[in-house]
This record gives C-alpha cells, structure tokens and sequence, in this order.
C-alpha cells in the first residue's frame, strides 16, 4: 500500500491493516512525522516466553460444543463498506436468534466457530473476565469478501470490551484488539478512541503508516491516533489452511499476545480516557470476535485463572 495522507491514512490503514511493505514515495505527513521522531530505528529480535504461569483455577471452555447460547451476535451495516465512512445509516444490529454469519460447526470432528465474514460485526461471550490466559486455535479457509477481497484475510480477538454492541462503527465494542490478520497477527489495535494501550515501540519503513512495531527496549508509547496501532514483533503464522495455536495472557491491565509459542507484543497500562481526561484502569471485560471480511474458523477456546505474568525474553 502506498503512503498517503494522515487523514486518508488513518481511514485506509483500519481497513488494509497495519502490515506491509512501504511501496511509495510520498511526501511523509509533517504530523505523523512529529509524533514518530523520537522512535528508535527497529532491530529484529528474537523473543521467547519464560516462567509461563501454572493456571490458579480449572479451564472454562467458551464453546460449549452445543450452541451459542453463551453468545450476544451483533451485526453492522448491510454493506460493509460503508463501516468507515457511513454516517447516515443504521446497523443491522442485534441478532438474538442467531445469524449466519456466525455458526457453530463441526469441523476435523471438533466443535467450531465458523465467522463467515461477509458482514461485518461481532459474537460476544456472556461472561465477564480478568486474570487469565486465554488459549485458542484458528485458521482461515482462504475465502475473502468485499470490501477486501484483495486484501490480507483478516478478523480480531477482542479482549476487555465494555458498553455498548456497536459503539465503535456502529460494529464493535470498545476492547482492546489481539489482530488476526495475515502478516500482521497480534499487532495491538485500540477499538475505540477512548481505549488507551501502552507499549514499547521502535520505527520499521518497512511497514505503511505509521511504522510502529513492538520491540523490547523500545520508546514507550501510548498506542492512539493518528498513530494508531503497533504491528506484532514479528509474523509467527502459519499457512492458510493450517491451525493456528493463540495465547493471550491478563493480568490487571497487563497483557502479553502469543502467536504459536512467538510472543509478539506486550502491553501496560489498559485504561479507558474518560470525558475529563482522566483515565480509569482496563482490567476486565468480555470476549468479543469479529467478522471482517474473511471466512475464519476458531476452535478450542480455554479461558484459565492467572496470578501471574510470563516473561518475555531476547535471545
């Protein structure tokens, strides 16, 4: 994707996504170059998680391998590309019957969430959780629709959500998001413009807009616009059609993001920024999968107490 403008920029990049290499070579946007100064050039660096913590308490199985009873489905516009730019029309909105675009199926003989992805929206567990780690598989089927047919598959782990179904896009809750997308899983996504993460970053001109990717050591920032995502550490997954193993680790307003064992981000300081400028700590919230343009299948979803952190290590 090439570079273009902060305003365009912003809008492109939350429906391309972050990944990707630098293909142009337009003006840099004075702005966005002003908050990047200060970033460290990225060096690679090859991670490893240490000291993984012993569950405090049995698993819970978020798929009862019956139903999605467990499950609130919402659903945005009727066309999706409308998610950014739309100011006019209504969401499809709550789905208390069930819908198509998400189903529970049974595939390779295990109990399975399909999200088709043609329509773009959310499936949102019941329960509300903090301290935990979160285990879960998935893989994509290769079928991708409009608006991003030509673009990377993509969907989202959505952690700590709160409010309101549809806050964000008339589609999401506010949460803080684990991306899945290809080439750019585990990259940190703020849902919401009042959701605050914080991490350590460093500058890659590889990447499009706004260049930032996780690195340990890296310039402490608050993750918002119009820099507003961090890409993951590195890209850990697998081939489409393959199953992939996720973990993602809670503790307090701590979290840790893992792509098949690869840790790829760490993240301080969740908080939510209320009217006053105030910030209140992000320690909880419900689980939350998007549909975004990609038939995406998820299996295997064991939630487990923690009191504890791992650590992330450099070789």
């Amino acid at each position: 994707m090439r570079r273009v403008g902060l305003g365009l920029v912003t809008a492109l990049s939350l429906l391309v996504g972050a990944g990707g290499v630098d293909a142009g070579a337009a003006e840099p946007d004075p702005k966005l170059e002003a908050i990047l100064r200060g970033d460290p050039d990225y060096r690679a660096q090859r991670l490893m998680l240490a000291d993984i913590p012993v569950p405090s308490g049995p698993a819970i199985n978020l798929l009862n391998g019956r139903d999605l009873s467990d499950w609130d489905i919402w659903l945005g516009y009727p066309d999706p590309a409308l998610t950014y730019v739309n100011k006019t029309a209504q969401p499809l909105g709550a789905r208390p019957g069930g819908d198509p675009i998400f189903t529970l199926v049974r595939l390779d003989g295990e109990p399975t969430l399909r999200v088709d992805g043609t329509t773009w929206g959310s499936i949102v567990h019941r329960g509300t959780f903090g301290d935990y780690h979160l285990r879960l598989e998935f893989k994509w089927s290769g079928k991708r629709h409009a608006p991003r047919l030509d673009l990377p598959e993509n969907n989202g782990l959505l952690y700590h959500s709160f409010g309101t179904p549809g806050t964000v896009y008339g589609t999401w809750m506010p949460s803080v998001e684990f991306e899945i997308m290809r080439g750019s899983t585990g990259m940190v996504v703020p849902v919401g413009t009042m959701v605050k993460p914080v991490t350590d970053v460093a500058r890659d001109r590889s990447l499009i807009d706004p260049q930032r990717r996780f690195m340990v050591g890296g310039r402490p920032v608050t993750v918002e616009a119009p820099a507003w995502n961090v890409e993951a550490a590195t890209d850990a997954e697998r081939p489409v059609g393959e199953w992939n193993v996720l973990d993602l680790y809670v503790l307090g307003n701590r979290s840790i993001h893992v792509v098949n064992g690869v840790p790829v981000m760490e993240l301080r300081d969740l908080s939510v920024q209320q009217t006053d400028g105030s910030r209140t700590p992000l320690t909880r919230g419900h689980i939350q999968f998007q549909s975004e343009g990609a038939e995406t299948f998820f299996r295997r979803i064991t939630l487990q107490p923690i009191t504890r952190l791992p650590r992330i290590v450099v070789q």
